[in-house]
C-alpha cells in the first residue's frame, strides 16, 4: 500500500534555485522538505446509483496510456524489509495496521481482512518544481520526492500527494513557499492582474530539465468565467496536468475519472525544517510557521497580540522543546491545515533519514495526517451526498420519494462500512504519535463532524422508518375497517354453512351471471370502504367510546358525505 515508504533515501540535494538567492543574513533552513495533501471528490458515473468501489482499477485498464503505475508496498522480499519499516509499522496500532497494510496469509489460507483498503498510484514523469514566487525574486528550484494518488475502496476520495525538497533556503523565503505553494486557484487579483497569494509561476519538469506544465494564476478571464459558467472554481493549469487522466468534474477535456474539490482550495501540508540554531527563531517566527501565514519580520507577530496569547497551548506540542535547554531543540507546530516540525540540523537523530526524526515525519507523521485528512474529506463527502438528496427530493412525487430512500439507505450502509473501516479515536499508544494525532483531528474538528453527519443520517433513516410504519398503519386501518364490513356478510351468509339461494342446480351462465351481480357491488362497496377509510375507522372507535350518544356518533359517521372545505389558494 504505502507508496511514500519506497525510495526513502532522499536524492542528492542541490542549490535551492537557479542561481542560488542571497542567503537572509538571520535564519537559514539548512533543510526543507513540504509535503502537500489535496483530498478531492470523485465524481461517479451520470447513471443512476453508479458508486464505483475501486476507482484504481479504471486507471490501470489504461496501460501506457496512463502515467500512473501502482506502486508495490514494502511487505514482499524479507530481504528488503529494513528496519525503517519495521519500526514504521510497529508505531500504529493492529486495527490501524490492518488498514494502512493489510493482513498477510496464515498456514490455514487468507486472512479474515485481506488486503489493505488503500491503492497507491505514483507518476514518475515529474522531478523537479521550479518556483517563482514574485516578480522581484530568482526563481527556486526544488526537487521532487513522489507524486502519488491514494485511493480508498468503497470511499469517492482521492488524495494527491505531492512531496518535495530544498537545501539552504532562507527562513522568509521557506514561510513564503508555506504560504503560496499549495494553491489550487489565485483568491483574488492584485491590480497588475497577477494572482494573489499565490506564486507568480510554477513549472514542472522532467529529469532533463524539459518544462512539462506551467501555472496560469494569471489568467483572471479563466477562472472568472469558468465559474459563473459551472458556479464552482477551476483549477490552475499545473495542477490540471499533474492528474491527468483525470479530469475536472465541469472541464471539456475528456477524463477517465473526474473529479471536483471538496474542501478549501489551500492545501493542507507537513513541512520539515533544519536550523542551525532553532532557538534563534522567535516567537513571530514559530506563529508564521505554525498558522502558515505571509512572510514577515522576526521581531513581529502575524496577529495581533490578543490572537496568540495562548499559541503554546494551542498550536505547540514542546514535549522535546525548551528554549533554554539546547539538547531539547524538536518542536511540533499544528494548526490542522498545517503540520510542521522544527529542530536542529547538527542533531544526527532529528535528520537522519532512516530511523530518525526525517524518516519519521516522511513516513509515520505523514501516515497520521492522511488519516485525519482522510477522515474529514470523506465526512464531508457525506455531508454533501446528503444535501444533494435533501435538494433532489419531491415529496409530492412517488418516484422522487423512492429515490431518497434509496440514497438515504445507501449512505447509511456507506456510513457504516466506514466507521468500521476507516474511523479511529486512536492510531497509536506510542504517547508522542497519539498525543499529535488528537492534537491534528482537534483542530480538524472531525469528532464534531462524525457527530453531526451521523446524527443527520440517522435521522433521515429513522424519518423514513417512521413514514413507513405510517404507511403501513393506514393500509392496516383499511383493511381493518373493509374487513369489519366484510365480516357482517360472511356471518350472515355463512352461518352454519347454509347458502341462502340454492343455485347449484342452475345452468352455468346464469351462475356466471349472478356472480357478476354480486362481484361488482361488492367491488364498489369495498372501493367506497377504502376510499372513506379514515371517517369509517374514527366512526368505529366512536362506537366503542361509551362516553358518546349515538348522535354524536352518526355525526362523525355523516362526515363521509360532507364536503371538504376547500383550501385558500395562496396568491
Amino acid at each position: 500500500m504505502n507508496g511514500h515508504i519506497q525510495n526513502t533515501q532522499p536524492r542528492e540535494t542541490r542549490s535551492v534555485s537557479d542561481p542560488t538567492p542571497p542567503a537572509s543574513p538571520l535564519v537559514l533552513v539548512r533543510h526543507f522538505r513540504q509535503i502537500l495533501l489535496w483530498p478531492l471528490r470523485v465524481m461517479p458515473g451520470q447513471a443512476e446509483g453508479t458508486h464505483i468501489s475501486k476507482y484504481w482499477e479504471i486507471l490501470e485498464t489504461m496501460g501506457e496510456q496512463c502515467p500512473w503505475r501502482e506502486v508495490a508496498d514494502e511487505f514482499g522480499d524479507p530481504k528488503d524489509f529494513q528496519e525503517r519499516h519495521y519500526k514504521e509499522f510497529i508505531t500504529f496500532l493492529p486495527y490501524v495496521q490492518r488498514f494502512l497494510y493489510g493482513e498477510g496469509t496464515g498456514r490455514e489460507g487468507p486472512a479474515g481482512y485481506g488486503k489493505s483498503p488503500i491503492r497507491v498510484l505514483r507518476r514518475r514523469d515529474i522531478a523537479r518544481m521550479r518556483v517563482v514566487l514574485d516578480e522581484q525574486t530568482p526563481p527556486l528550484l526544488f526537487q521532487i520526492a513522489h507524486v502519488d494518488l491514494y485511493f480508498f475502496y468503497d470511499i469517492d476520495i482521492i488524495i494527491l500527494v505531492v512531496e518535495f525538497f530544498a537545501n539552504d533556503l532562507p527562513l522568509l523565503l521557506a514561510e513564503d513557499v508555506l504560504f503560496k505553494i499549495g494553491r489550487a486557484y489565485p483568491a483574488f487579483w492584485e491590480a497588475n492582474g497577477r494572482g494573489a497569494e499565490c506564486p507568480y509561476r510554477v513549472e514542472w519538469l522532467s529529469e532533463a530539465g524539459q518544462r512539462l506544465a506551467v501555472s496560469d494564476y494569471d489568467d483572471r478571464d479563466k477562472y472568472l468565467q469558468f465559474t459563473c459558467q459551472h458556479r464552482s472554481p477551476n483549477i490552475s493549469a499545473h495542477w490540471e496536468y499533474l492528474l491527468r487522466p483525470l479530469a475536472l468534474y465541469h472541464s471539456d477535456r475528456e477524463g477517465a475519472i473526474r473529479y471536483r474539490q471538496i474542501e478549501y482550495h489551500r492545501m493542507p501540508l507537513l513541512a520539515y525544517l533544519s536550523f542551525s540554531d532553532p532557538h534563534a527563531l522567535t516567537r513571530g517566527d514559530f506563529a508564521r510557521l505554525a498558522l502558515v501565514t505571509k512572510a514577515g519580520p522576526s521581531d513581529t507577530l502575524p496577529y495581533s497580540t490578543t490572537e496568540l496569547t495562548d499559541f503554546e497551548q494551542r498550536y505547540c506540542s514542546d514535549r522535546f522543546w525548551d528554549p533554554i535547554n539546547p539538547t531539547l531543540s524538536s518542536r511540533y507546530l499544528c494548526c490542522g491545515h498545517a503540520f510542521v516540525v522544527v529542530g536542529k540540523a547538527s542533531e544526527p537523530f532529528f535528520v537522519d533519514p532512516e530511523t530518525g526524526l526525517l524518516g519519521q515525519f516522511r513516513h509515520q507523521y505523514f501516515l497520521v495526517n492522511l488519516i485525519a485528512h482522510f477522515q474529514k474529506a470523506a465526512l464531508m463527502l457525506f455531508s454533501e451526498w446528503l444535501v444533494v438528496a435533501v435538494s433532489q427530493l419531491d415529496i409530492h412525487d412517488l418516484d422522487s420519494v423512492k429515490v431518497f430512500k434509496r440514497e438515504i439507505r445507501r449512505i447509511m450502509g456507506t456510513l457504516l462500512r466506514f466507521t468500521e473501516r476507516y474511523w479511529f479515536h486512536e492510531v497509536s499508544n506510542q504517547t508522542q504519535v497519539r498525543d499529535l494525532f488528537r492534537l491534528l483531528t482537534g483542530h480538524l474538528d472531525t469528532d464534531r463532524i462524525y457527530h453531526d453527519v451521523g446524527t443527520s443520517i440517522k435521522d433521515m433513516n429513522e424519518y423514513l422508518d417512521s413514514d413507513s410504519l405510517r404507511r403501513q398503519a393506514n393500509t392496516v386501518v383499511r383493511l381493518t375497517v373493509v374487513t369489519t364490513l366484510g365480516l357482517i356478510a360472511t356471518v350472515s351468509t355463512g352461518f352454519l354453512g347454509m347458502n341462502i339461494f340454492d343455485e347449484a342446480d342452475n345452468p352455468a351462465w346464469l351462475k356466471l351471471l349472478i356472480l357478476l351481480m354480486v362481484l361488482v357491488p361488492s367491488t364498489l362497496l369495498v372501493n367506497y370502504a377504502v376510499a372513506h377509510s379514515k371517517v369509517l375507522s374514527d366512526f368505529m372507535e366512536a362506537l366503542a367510546d361509551k362516553r358518546l350518544t349515538w348522535w354524536d356518533r352518526l355525526q362523525i359517521l355523516f362526515r363521509i358525505w360532507r364536503k371538504p372545505p376547500e383550501k385558500a389558494v395562496k396568491p
